[in-house]
């Protein structure tokens, strides 16, 4: 091998000018050592498995007395089985990467040498003699730590086979160096190349050897420098590949060994641990199970949070807080276990707070982010916000806006504009802006989680509260103002206006009333030099944007026009302006404009600090939308047409906005409206859609399943109970549809329990109403009116009701007596309240003891070997359950006309259903809920072996044959999406499926399996794994195949 200066000639020479002489010395060492060594046979390192990037296969090519590799046209490699040669290559090449220095970084020399480093390097660790091994994989965390990732790039792969096959040997010093030259060449490898090394390291069981390794670590019988470097290693594979979770996570032993360890007191140790459960958690199934089966593991992450910990320890403990509390389900599950220190331990984060200048300035503000990261837990309900004003938040939040507001001596009384001058002062120092958009975030939503009664003279300080307010209403007015002012140059500033802008919105809204009272006052002060302009032109703004067919102004002048109008319409004082603007009329339009341009908007779209760095690496999360959804500008149009409309007098008076020139029409609107609560995208946006709807005499949640069920309201058939007015009147019910949404109508009272039924009521008060003798006929009270009955009965069967203005006052007495808040809070007109669940019509309860006693038929699976079955109602011993003909007639129309048929059938208490048990239950939840469970997904999926994955399948096979069978069109779509998913995700799987499908006669099904099993045809047929289908099926597939190939050929044309 010669070397690289010989290679260039004059144009080497003259690069080589710029590098010292040393240098230039060692250089020409380490190709001398490159040309050492013997003749070797290259057939050696195919039977020794040796292999450079995993893949390609080796060619021998002589250079001198060494061999050299060539596995393509431009890159060869050094082979060498002489020890003392390699020992000496080694050194060279340890000693040419002392000499590199900055300057040199990426000179001609040092880049044309990489490649034959690289490969001398990668032959002597495949070689793994133990004597050489150890100083070899050193210099590969040297040659990593040295050279930058732009020069390494290249070669970076090559090094990851014969690396991590190392990580098995029982050498504590290679291991160590192997991992940490691995662990960099992970960190810094680019996408591209992500599927070739997680090939390599499937290939070469890395993860697996890692978690051996720890376990011997928790043994004792290796030092903590080991499992450091394994457990920073496998951090860094967890992140990065998601389908290396399972097996670590899953595995007992290990989750074990590593909370024996976590009580270390050693912070480097914890800093590792703290790091590989982050890294786990970023799947939602370990996340899960790390908080179901962890409390001492939540108690080590508060602490760890304290700020007695060394800031490593304290940055990585609230890091993998945020992973845990990622979504409502596990905050409330972590906050269920320590609540009060968890949020004394953000306290303390946010509030730590020191001069300093520098790198350490750097970290602590980069600390700070991350602590008011987890703040933002306030999104979400719950006991938790309680301890935020006990901690004293309005105080912690101002600190972050101004650094010296401590220091100051108000007095007692500050007036209204002192503390508009206060505030002014505050936002112009610009003290933290990266923390800004979580400052008005926090206190947005800590305002709109206020109970009703909320008393600030309790928690917190009323002039730092004003302040907090006050300061966010100017940052809102200074972003409507910038918009208006068409200023470019401030749209970064106005990203971190969005929150301020929302935080005034949620404020004036809040259910509190002190703070909803504040916020309107101070915003309405502020507002006085230039508020009526500024409406005028939002008001302008948004017809501009309304009237064209496609949304054009930038999306966020868009949101903070739509905050600021709904902000207006919550100042009375404004109020008559925006109903003299025509404000109805520009929001009317705005919503047509948003619906029929199908404008979806997330947040973080827009709202850049509440974009995780970690989002795009999770896995099995469920993803549950936020409360105010992906439809932003929409969901605060309904909101502020909803205040309008309501504010605008009684609903004779919404009617007649219609008599105008507006582009909807009433019915249009009303039912689009519908459309949006029976599919709504969030909670908040089917609320908004619902209040509006009261402002035109509907109130309730229309849904899918009150669809269905409302069939029943004027039937007699299946009514089981009566209601008697006091003047004869009496009106047939089923007891069952009552016991699940209006309990209260159905005497006595019972005692209180945890499960709840639709109206709030619980199952364990309807138990006890029915153990007894069942009742058939209710009397009710002398005030109970017979419109108003018929309307709660509409609400009850159809889950809402249409009533005029004569029958709301009525109605709300009634719905306030049976315990309907939803309803009762749509009569009332109390605008929705944030976080609050939509209504549901779910009427699985009816399932459990709230329903069993109006059960009046049972449906029967079929039996399946070994199978144990008990009922927790009855001594049959044949899979059952028990349910009800109202339910199933209204739902299924083959179910009705058996019901009436008059057969045999019809009279029995039994029918049998040609399905398995399991198909049976997901048949009757979706009966009783208008929902189709899913299979396991994610982690959990990949990892089962194809036999239980068929096995999970196979009811939504049956389940769609029979909805088939029984014309449950909706159903069978269900069940063929979650099929065509599954498929998706486990193409094996087809070869299965298409033969049950043709066994089933579902043959859009089988052609469905076919086309996943096209492209794999020709392999599949010469390997015999179509034998076992049938010759139809078959040639099914072949037929697809060639379709295939044909529309790749056209394409390609």
């Amino acid at each position: 091998m010669r070397s690289s200066s010989s290679k260039h000639g004059h144009g080497a020479s003259e690069n080589n000018r710029s590098i010292s002489g040393h240098m230039y010395t060692l250089h020409q060492r380490l190709y001398h050592a490159l040309n050492l060594g013997n003749s070797l046979d290259a057939s050696w390192a195919e039977r020794s498995g040796v292999e450079f990037g995993g893949t390609t296969p080796l060619t021998p090519v002589d250079v001198g007395t060494v061999q050299i590799i060539s596995y393509d046209d431009k890159t060869r490699k050094w082979m060498c089985t002489d020890i003392e040669v390699q020992r000496h290559v080694v050194r060279s090449i340890a000693a040419f990467l002392d000499s590199i220095s900055g300057d040199t970084l990426h000179h001609p020399l040092v880049k044309d040498s990489v490649a034959d480093m690289v490969g001398a390097l990668v032959w002597i660790l495949h070689f793994k003699n133990g004597a050489i091994l150890n100083i070899a994989a050193k210099v590969v965390v040297k040659l990593v730590n040295v050279l930058p990732s732009s020069v390494m790039q290249p070669y970076l792969l090559d090094l990851v086979h014969p690396l991590s096959s190392l990580l098995s040997l029982r050498q504590v010093e290679v291991a160590v160096s192997c991992a940490t030259a691995l662990n960099l060449i992970l960190s810094n490898q680019s996408s591209k190349s992500e599927k070739a090394i997680w090939g390599i390291l499937k290939k070469t069981e890395t993860v697996a050897h890692i978690v051996s390794n720890i376990h011997d670590f928790s043994g004792g019988i290796i030092p903590s420098e080991y499992f450091q470097e394994m457990a920073s290693l496998l951090s860094t594979i967890l992140r990065r590949w998601p389908p290396s979770r399972y097996p670590v996570w899953s595995d007992v032993k290990l989750m074990k060994a590593l909370e024996s360890i976590h009580t270390t007191p050693n912070s480097s140790i914890k800093v590792a641990v703290l790091k590989l459960y982050f890294a786990l958690a970023l799947c939602g199934s370990a996340a899960m199970n790390l908080i179901e089966n962890g409390e001492a593991l939540l108690q080590m992450m508060v602490q760890c949070m304290d700020r007695s910990q060394p800031h490593s320890v304290q940055v990585e403990g609230f890091r993998l807080a945020q992973c845990l509390v990622r979504n409502e389900e596990t905050c409330l599950k972590v906050m269920n276990f320590c609540c009060e220190p968890f949020v004394k331990a953000i306290m303390c984060g946010i509030s730590q707070q020191r001069s300093l200048s520098g790198k350490a300035a750097d970290d602590q503000v980069s600390f700070l982010v991350e602590a008011c990261c987890l703040a933002l837990i306030t999104r979400w309900a719950g006991e938790h916000h309680i301890y935020f004003w006990k901690q004293g938040i309005d105080g912690v939040l101002l600190g972050l806006l101004s650094k010296d507001f401590h220091k100051n001596l108000y007095q007692e009384f500050v007036s209204l504009e002192q503390k508009i001058s206060i505030a002014q002062e505050i936002l112009s120092a610009n003290y933290l802006l990266v923390l800004r958009g979580y400052v008005w975030d926090i206190l947005g939503w800590l305002a709109t989680h206020c109970g009703e009664d909320f008393n600030p003279k309790i928690f917190i300080n009323e002039l730092y509260l004003d302040i907090l307010i006050t300061c966010t209403c100017l940052a809102f007015v200074d972003a409507i103002s910038k918009w208006r002012q068409v200023c470019q140059n401030d749209v970064v500033d106005t990203f971190k206006s969005e929150s301020a802008s929302r935080a005034v919105l949620l404020m004036i809204y809040s259910p509190s009333k002190h703070i909803a009272l504040r916020a309107r006052v101070i915003l309405s002060e502020i507002l006085k030099p230039n508020g009526k302009e500024y409406l005028m032109h939002i008001l302008h703004t948004l017809n501009n944007t309304a009237s064209q067919r496609n949304i054009g102004m930038p999306i966020l002048k868009l949101v903070i026009n739509s905050i600021g109008l709904t902000c207006y319409c919550g100042l009375p004082q404004y109020r008559r302006r925006l109903f003299k603007s025509k404000g109805i009329e520009t929001l009317l339009v705005l919503v047509k404009c948003c619906l029929d341009n199908d404008v979806h908007i997330k947040r973080q779209s827009f709202a850049p600090h509440l974009q995780n760095a970690f989002h795009d690496r999770i896995c099995c999360w469920v993803c549950t939308e936020e409360w105010e959804g992906g439809d932003i500008p929409l969901l605060y149009s309904l909101w502020g047409l909803a205040e309008l409309m309501h504010n605008s007098g009684s609903v004779r008076n919404n009617l007649n906005i219609f008599a105008g020139e507006v582009t909807y029409t009433q019915t249009e609107l009303v039912s689009k409206l519908q459309e949006i609560c029976i599919h709504p995208s969030s909670p908040g946006l089917g609320w908004y859609a619902a209040y509006v709807l009261s402002c035109f005499g509907v109130y309730g949640f229309p849904s899918k399943l009150g669809k269905r069920i409302g069939k029943a309201l004027n039937e007699k058939e299946y009514a089981d109970m009566q209601l008697i007015l006091t003047k004869g009147q009496s009106l047939n019910v089923h007891g069952v549809v009552f016991a699940v949404r209006c309990s209260a109508l159905l005497p006595p009272k019972g005692l209180p329990i945890n499960e709840k039924t639709f109206d709030g009521s619980s199952i364990k008060d309807f138990t006890e109403k029915v153990q007894g003798e069942f009742q058939k006929e209710i009397r009710l009270s002398a005030h109970v009116d017979h419109d108003a009955l018929m309307k709660l009965l509409e609400y009850v069967y159809l889950g809402y009701a249409l009533a005029g203005e004569e029958l709301v006052k009525k109605l709300k007495t009634l719905a306030k007596r049976c315990n309907l808040q939803p309803l009762l809070q749509l009569l009332s007109r109390k605008h929705p309240k944030w976080g609050t669940p939509f209504p549901s019509s779910d009427l699985s309860l009816a399932l459990g003891p709230a329903g069993f006693q109006f059960s009046d038929i049972i449906l029967e699976a079929k039996v399946t070997e070994l199978m144990c079955w008990t009922c927790s109602f009855c001594s049959l011993s044949e899979p059952h359950i028990h349910v009800h003909k109202v339910i199933l007639s209204s739902s299924c129309d083959y179910m009705r006309a058996l019901f009436q048929s008059g057969m045999k059938e019809s009279h029995l208490g039994t029918i049998k259903v040609p399905v398995s048990w399991e198909a049976l239950v997901k048949l009757v939840n979706w009966f009783y809920s208008n929902e189709l469970s899913s299979p396991p997904s994610g982690c959990l999926w990949d990892y089962m072996e194809t036999e239980e994955k068929l096995c999970k399948l196979r009811p939504y096979v049956e389940l769609c044959w029979l909805a088939e069978f029984w014309f449950l069109e909706d159903l069978k779509e269900d069940c063929s999406n979650v099929i065509v998913s599954c498929l998706d995700s486990a193409r094996t799987l087809s070869i299965k499926i298409i033969q049950i499908a043709a066994d089933f006669s579902l043959w859009k099904l089988a052609e469905v399996a076919a086309n996943y099993i096209a492209p794999f045809y020709r392999q599949l047929h010469d390997s015999g794994e179509l034998e076992a289908l049938d010759d139809m099926l078959v040639n099914m597939v072949r037929v697809a195949s060639v379709r295939l190939s044909q529309e790749g050929g056209r394409n390609s044309r």
